[in-house]
């Protein structure tokens, strides 16, 4: 049903068992273990660049919060318009909500995919996914990528005594089907190698969750949603963990582990990458509007009435210029009358502010 699934994990664990196999024994847990490990880490180099966008994601969702807020108070009354104006919002700032839920909605298959291979390895059980198969059957049979040979390889292994497809509450027909390849293992010795790995996964999940939540703005953090959610994320999940922990292979257990150590990196090399970024764009605008600004003890309205005296000036020499030659020799003409009957009269214009003589001496 899901083979598009199974297959491909089985096959990347195959590879790397492959690998492992020129260093270390291919019946050995530890081979088994580094396996389940890269695999784990083949997975996530590949989510890497979703990750990216998750992380970008989240940041520009909380640069948004107060908008959201806004809109949200806006429109309080009439959810269809708060609805239409978050998507207008989501899509001026090119915002995709899905990109902040990728990453862990693609582990999602990794994980069930990878499950249902390792539990595939022991087929003697009745429940889901189960043959009811004898242990000899089952030793017999091939499990999607691996042979038949691979199938014993991965039966025989033990990590510190325990077999690595093997759980704390495995019923004890399913525990038989080790039988062929060694000693039926107890609980005790599942549990001893389970629990501190449950408890290790348990610890990675919290403080994963820490430093996400330690990155939060103080406004997303002030969000009651965002509480709720922070609150699960640093308390019941890791509690999670340890709870279900004992239905869980320790091989899944392991994949746990790997991948909350993968995530803790992870997450501190794109945080910081993404921090540089900032702070380069930050100092990039700092200098724009340093080489903008006026410098010291320059006076910018000097240079605001020289260019508005330029402008008068170049408007009046246009104006000059667009007299023709028609009105230049009317000008001519009509100085040419003045200065006739000015002669004639025998009085001259007198100057501005100078006092009228002639009239005077005629009132005497």
């Amino acid at each position: 049903m899901l083979d598009f699934i199974y297959y491909p994990v089985s096959w990347i664990l195959w590879v790397w068992h492959k690998l492992f196999s020129f260093v270390l024994a291919p019946d050995s847990g530890w081979t088994w273990a580094l396996s389940v490990v890269f695999l784990v880490f083949t997975l996530r180099a590949i989510l890497y660049k979703p990750f990216v966008k998750q992380v970008r994601t989240t940041r520009q969702m909380q640069e948004l919060q107060p908008q959201i807020k806004a809109l949200q108070k806006k429109y309080a009354k009439d959810r269809q318009r708060m609805a239409l104006e978050m998507q207008k919002l989501q899509k001026e700032h090119g915002f995709n909500p899905l990109m902040g839920c990728l990453p862990v909605l693609l582990q999602v298959p990794v994980f069930i995919g990878l499950f249902h291979v390792l539990r595939s390895f022991n087929r003697t059980g009745t429940g889901i996914g189960q043959l009811g198969l004898t242990p000899e059957q089952n030793a017999q049979l091939g499990n999607y990528a691996f042979s038949p040979e691979d199938v014993q390889s991965f039966l025989s292994a033990r990590l510190f005594g325990a077999p690595i497809s093997a759980w704390i509450t495995q019923p004890m027909a399913s525990l038989e089907a080790f039988a062929p390849f060694g000693d039926i293992p107890t609980r005790w010795q599942i549990a001893a190698v389970a629990v501190p790995l449950m408890i290790v996964a348990g610890v990675a999940t919290h403080f994963n969750a820490r430093a996400s939540v330690a990155r939060q703005s103080a406004q997303a953090a002030a969000n009651p949603q965002a509480a709720i959610m922070n609150k699960l994320a640093l308390y019941v999940f890791p509690l999670g963990v340890l709870v279900g922990g004992p239905f869980l292979p320790i091989a899944i257990i392991i994949y746990w582990v790997s991948n909350n150590i993968w995530t803790y990196g992870q997450q501190h090399l794109v945080f910081r990458r993404i921090d540089k970024e900032e702070e380069e764009k930050k100092a990039a605008a700092l200098a724009r509007r340093n080489e903008n600004a006026p410098k010291p003890g320059a006076r910018p309205t000097k240079a605001k009435k020289k260019g508005q005296n330029t402008a008068v000036t170049t408007d009046a020499v246009a104006d000059e210029s667009s007299v023709d030659s028609g009105d230049v020799s009317l000008q001519k003409a009509s100085a040419e009358g003045e200065d006739s009957s000015t002669s004639k009269s025998g009085a001259s214009a007198p100057k501005p502010g100078s006092r009228p003589k002639n009239s005077k001496r005629k009132r005497r």
